[in-house]
């Protein structure tokens, strides 16, 4: 597996969405938060900006 960067948390400009997520994913990032001491709104924002940043480009 290539070494990624580690996760580094921040505060950007937001917009009101609506999103379904299972009850234990919710648990693990309420959890997470709670130990960084950020909103969940936060953690979730900063996982998926990480997440689109380190992506594996698309063959299509």
């Amino acid at each position: 597996m290539v070494g990624l960067k580690k996760f580094v948390a921040h505060k950007p400009e937001k917009e009101v969405i609506s999103l379904r997520i299972s009850s234990d994913i919710l648990k693990s990032i309420d959890d997470k938060a709670a130990e960084i001491g950020i909103s969940r709104n936060e953690l979730i924002n900063q996982m998926i900006a990480y997440t689109l940043e380190n992506m594996e480009e698309s063959s299509n």
